[in-house]
């Protein structure tokens, strides 16, 4: 069993971010994450709204520098996943599959996983036509017809990466308006190989052993119609990682951590950052400023219980 001062909990950009305002704080800090630094960004071809970036930047590119940031400071970072956190007086243990973790604090940044349609296909085609990351997938669709499911900035990201590749995108959202910064549907609007189908919901994809359409519902009138496709890529938000949370923190219903302008949550010692709590923006440099504020709040914390 390691003894810590903080244990951050993932590796993305407010995982980070906490982890080396933390160390530069002088707290002795463990990094952990299931997978690897840098969280959802690794698979985001480019950042357009990252501040001191006006070109953007890859996120395989920001993920490693923030890491080396983290590491730099004196975070120390363990691949593992965190199964439960129990409270046992001064101390918090954080439960990992592999090891325990001993801290008087924790930051909570464990992100968000993409929401499912939860309908036919979507888990039968999966790797067959079905993805959730244009920049991972969007070569082997080279010259062929593409959909993608969903309004908002990630949704018109990752058609707009996909148009490199594809003959045709399809954005089919249910919304009567997309959602999306204005910026980004500006570009939308300027790529010809992109086309918009709002007031539409995708009910079913369909294919023998790969994706060949999405049968569709327009929401207004209720007429249904197919469409056929190669791939259909969805992008319709997140879902918080806070499975392991459940009956320890307060949530809200969607499963999001209530905190308060410091970070802190319904638990003393625990802290929260990024698109996991509640009224986050979720956007990356929110998130960065999340982490901030929890590392130093978490700092605080630990100079009062002297």
């Amino acid at each position: 069993m390691r003894d810590v001062d903080l244990v951050v909990i993932g590796a993305g950009v407010a995982g980070l971010t906490a982890a080396m305002f933390a160390g530069r704080y002088g707290l002795n800090v463990m990094l952990v994450e299931r997978t690897g630094a840098g969280g959802q960004i690794i698979n985001v071809e480019r950042i357009a709204n990252w501040p001191g970036f006006p070109q953007g930047i890859g996120g395989h590119e920001l993920g490693p520098m923030l890491h080396q940031q983290a590491e730099a400071a004196g975070a120390e970072t363990v691949l593992d996943t965190v199964e439960a956190i129990e409270l046992a007086g001064e101390h918090r243990f954080v439960h990992c599959a592999a090891d325990t973790l001993r801290a008087q604090t924790v930051i909570i940044a464990a992100g968000s996983a993409a929401r499912l349609l939860r309908i036919p296909g979507e888990k039968q085609f999966r790797g067959r036509g079905v993805s959730n990351c244009a920049s991972c997938d969007g070569s082997l669709f080279a010259g062929r017809e593409v959909c993608v499911v969903g309004g908002g900035d990630s949704a018109l990201d990752e058609a707009l990466a996909l148009a490199d590749h594809a003959a045709r995108v399809t954005v089919f959202h249910r919304g009567t308006s997309l959602d999306a910064q204005h910026a980004l549907r500006q570009r939308i609007a300027a790529c010809r190989k992109v086309e918009i189908v709002l007031d539409t919901v995708v009910e079913e994809i369909s294919g023998d052993d790969k994706v060949c359409g999405v049968h569709l519902r327009t929401v207004s009138t209720g007429a249904a119609r197919l469409h056929k496709t190669d791939g259909v890529f969805i992008y319709v938000g997140l879902e918080p990682n806070t499975a392991f949370l459940r009956g320890l923190l307060a949530l809200d219903a969607a499963g999001h951590i209530h905190t308060h302008a410091d970070m802190s949550t319904s638990v003393e010692g625990l802290f929260a950052a990024g698109d996991i709590r509640s009224s986050s923006v979720a956007q990356l440099a929110a998130a960065a400023g999340d982490g901030a504020t929890a590392a130093i709040s978490a700092f605080r914390y630990l100079g009062r219980r002297g």
